[in-house]
């Protein structure tokens, strides 16, 4: 039953929205799964289809750039008009349902950019760049734009729903279904050479079958849990949920201008939060761009240029494996997420969290055994956990409900942009300084993962909760006694 509180102006009275049981906040994040395993074979073999395609290691962080851009402007845009939109699908569904579509169809034809092209493409270029390459990078911004199509009405659909007091539980669960969806992704392509004899090898300038087959699944498990998620969750209708809004919706016409201005007004905890994330991603797209780049070369030993090898095919495939692996050790991490900050803070669990992952990536150096790197990937999965929920449930507390939408793509706003920083400088860093050895450039995110860890302490919330501090004092005190 849901709860009466004053309303911020005192004169009505404002309902709390009914908590959800644990399995409808499964039902309205499952869409997330299909979501984050389409992501998760993008992560682990984008940078290693490119390459088949033609492409060098130091122009990987400007084909990824695709990914950031799209996000910039799709996001906010998608909050704005689901802010404003009521249809009979609901408010947030019909922009998660045509994103779906569209990455649909990016997943399977993106790994089928040389079919396409065909052979009288081969020899054409465009800005020094060959034809087949730049329809891979066509179908790669598809696929990115329609994700983030998908992806934000999910964020702001847990803050529609939820109440606050079930902020924290919502976005971990969200990580766990991402985790398994990534885990899913991130491992299919091995599954389907190790365990189905799928080959993993192409002729030149082709994908390898294992690859294109994964993103067939991958196409097909988007779609089915974006329409799980529309079956079976309801939405707020507008008169409902003005009763829980301290801003009911307007029936007044909004501009899209108006996201200039929510963003010059945006809370100062979110200010905040966006030094942290841009640190954090910055690091998460350093290595999501070069990881498999720098397996190759520093662990199994392999020239920067020898990208058409079947070692090098064979370190994609386990670079795969080891995302699959932090992606796992997120579900795990993810599970006691709201336990942990129960005890301590969700301020305290994300800098754990970020200080974890930056060992895992500097970690990667000193390690020459590729097999024992799936230990510098468990950090980096505590981290990803975090970074997937904490920053969202300590921004719920300070946004309007009535702008949940348009405020949840502004925040992204400050992922985006520091992997469009990292897109222009990264490739010509790691070819001018490293002489394209990629581990070192890695080993630099790893050191942005633990100046995010510090960048948290700025934010307003006591490292650890008042019960915590009363426990910790009585402890002190026994011990004194003693």
């Amino acid at each position: 039953m849901a709860q009466i509180t004053p309303s911020p102006q005192g004169n009505t009275a404002l309902l709390v929205k009914p908590k959800l049981a644990l399995n409808q906040i499964i039902n309205l994040s499952m869409g997330f799964l299909g979501i984050q395993m389409g992501f998760g074979l993008q992560n682990g073999n984008a940078s290693r289809i490119l390459q088949n395609l033609g492409a060098d290691v130091h122009q990987l962080s400007w084909f990824w750039l695709v990914a950031p851009f799209t996000g910039l402007i799709v996001q906010p845009i998608i909050g704005h008009l689901g802010d404003n939109t009521w249809t009979k699908l609901g408010r947030r569904k019909p922009y998660f349902l045509l994103g779906a579509i569209l990455a649909a169809f990016g997943l399977a034809f993106l790994p089928n950019s040389s079919v396409i092209a065909g052979e009288g493409l081969t020899a054409t270029e465009f800005m020094g760049i060959s034809a087949i390459l730049w329809i891979g990078i066509g179908f790669l911004a598809l696929m990115d734009a329609s994700f983030n199509i998908s992806m934000e009405p999910f964020r702001a659909l847990v803050g529609d729903l939820l109440p606050k007091s079930q902020g924290t539980l919502g976005f971990s669960v969200q990580t766990i279904l991402i985790g398994i969806g990534a885990v899913l992704g991130s491992f299919m392509p091995w599954i389907l050479n190790n365990v189905f004899s799928i080959s993993n090898s192409a002729p030149e300038g082709m994908i390898a079958p294992n690859v294109i087959y994964s993103f067939y699944i991958g196409a097909l498990v988007l779609i089915g849990t974006i329409i799980y998620t529309i079956v079976t969750t309801k939405e707020y209708p507008p008169s409902e949920f003005a009763k829980y809004s301290a801003e009911p919706a307007s029936t007044a016409k909004h501009r899209m201008t108006d996201i200039f201005v929510d963003f010059v007004n945006m809370p100062q905890r979110m200010r905040r939060l966006g030094w942290v994330q841009f640190f954090s991603w910055f690091a998460l797209f350093t290595m999501w761009v070069y990881t498999t780049s720098a397996v190759a070369t520093h662990h199994y030993g392999l020239d920067p240029g020898n990208t058409k090898s079947a070692e090098f095919n064979e370190a994609g495939d386990w670079v795969g494996v080891l995302f699959g692996v932090y992606n796992f050790a997120a579900i795990g991490f993810a599970f006691i997420l709201t336990p942990l900050a129960n005890r301590t803070s969700r301020k305290f669990v994300h800098m754990l969290a970020l200080v974890c992952g930056g060992i895992g990536l500097l970690s990667m150096y000193f390690i020459s055994d590729p097999n024992y790197l799936i230990l510098s990937m468990v950090g980096i999965g505590f981290a990803w956990a975090s970074i997937l929920s904490m920053p969202y449930a300590l921004l719920i507390d300070s946004l309007p409900l009535s702008k949940m939408g348009v405020y949840m793509g502004i925040f992204n706003f400050f992922i985006v942009i520091p992997q469009i920083i990292n897109g222009f400088i990264g490739g010509p860093i790691v070819h001018s300084f490293f002489d394209d050895y990629a581990i070192y450039y890695v080993v630099f995110g790893g050191v942005l993962f633990l100046l995010a860890a510090l960048f948290t302490l700025r934010i307003r919330e006591p490292l650890f909760n008042e019960r915590e501090l009363l426990e910790m004092k009585r402890r002190t005190e026994l011990v004194k006694e003693l």
